[in-house]
């Protein structure tokens, strides 16, 4: 038996005195109401209304069952707004901050499709971890190594001349000893500033001969940028952020430095949905391939 159903019948019947008010109050026909009443009478052991004059009134053991199915109907109709309440909250997802605009934007409407709210939070790798380690995100695009990752983005170096070799080779930078030279620097974004890729560049740098200072890490992204369209220093970034920057791009000599991400979130739920429904549109913004698709 339908006990909520019934209630609800139950209650409005009773509010209104009669049947046939008390179903269309309750939108439904006069016979499912009277249906539902009675099999509620059955399941109760009593009867709630005295049939024997015009109008639906109720009866002793009615009066003293009403109490309970308005609680039941009352509780019943707030589980229904909790659960749409709980349908249309967004999810709350940090994501890198050198997404695009329109990207971003793109992946909401897609996410929509999928009946899901975003909110975005762009923001750099550690601001990431910190928000979803404080609940203030329910998941985040985390900056894993490239075998760990879901998403991956190739990294190379560009600047504001054009190379003409297959790619550029740090020692390329390296100054002799006494020379006046101005030393040029590697710049690292604040995307790349993780370990996987961070201290890799460093290492390469040290091993053929740079001065620590020359393997720099900006505070933002435009402050690298600055720096590589005011001198002829290199950008350690993605072919997609050289081109919007009008810089030129080749991959990395001696080392192939990829940006990885897989999401991280306080439910597995969420972590499923997202790498299942938004795989593409996160892609997109990542201006990355799934997976094993990225290296080859």
């Amino acid at each position: 038996m339908d006990l909520v159903g019934a209630c609800v019948a139950f209650v409005y019947v009773s509010e209104r005195g009669s049947f046939t008010l008390g179903a269309a109050a309750a939108r439904i026909p006069q016979p499912v109401a009277s249906r539902r009443i009675g099999a509620l009478e059955r399941h109760l052991g009593g009867r709630l209304f005295d049939r024997s004059t015009r109008r639906a009134t109720l009866t002793p053991f009615g009066r003293d069952m009403l109490p309970s199915a308005r609680r039941l109907v009352a509780l019943a109709e707030a589980m229904e707004h909790d659960a749409e309440r709980a349908r249309l909250a967004p999810l709350r997802l940090a994501v890198p901050d050198v997404c695009g605009t329109r990207e971003l934007a793109l992946l909401g409407a897609a996410a929509l499709h999928q009946d899901v709210r975003l909110d975005l939070h762009p923001a750099p790798p550690r601001a990431r971890e910190d928000l979803l380690r404080t609940r203030q995100v329910r998941a985040s695009l985390a900056a894993v190594p490239a075998d760990e990752a879901a998403w991956r983005v190739r990294l190379g170096l560009a600047s504001v001349a054009e190379h003409h070799s297959a790619a550029v080779h740090l020692e390329t930078l390296r100054v002799g000893r006494g020379d006046s030279e101005v030393r040029r620097r590697v710049w690292i974004q604040p995307e790349d500033d993780v370990p996987h890729i961070r201290d890799r560049v460093r290492r390469l740098g040290e091993s053929v001969g740079l001065q620590p200072a020359q393997i720099a890490v900006a505070s933002a992204f435009t402050t690298a940028a600055a720096h590589v369209l005011d001198s002829a220093d290199l950008l350690l970034c993605s072919a997609a952020q050289a081109a919007e920057l009008g810089l030129h791009w080749r991959p990395a000599g001696g080392i192939d430095p990829v940006r990885g991400y897989a999401v991280a979130a306080g439910e597995g739920e969420d972590a499923e949905r997202i790498e299942r429904d938004l795989a593409e549109g996160l892609a997109a913004c990542l201006g990355a391939d799934r997976g094993e698709e990225a290296l080859r």
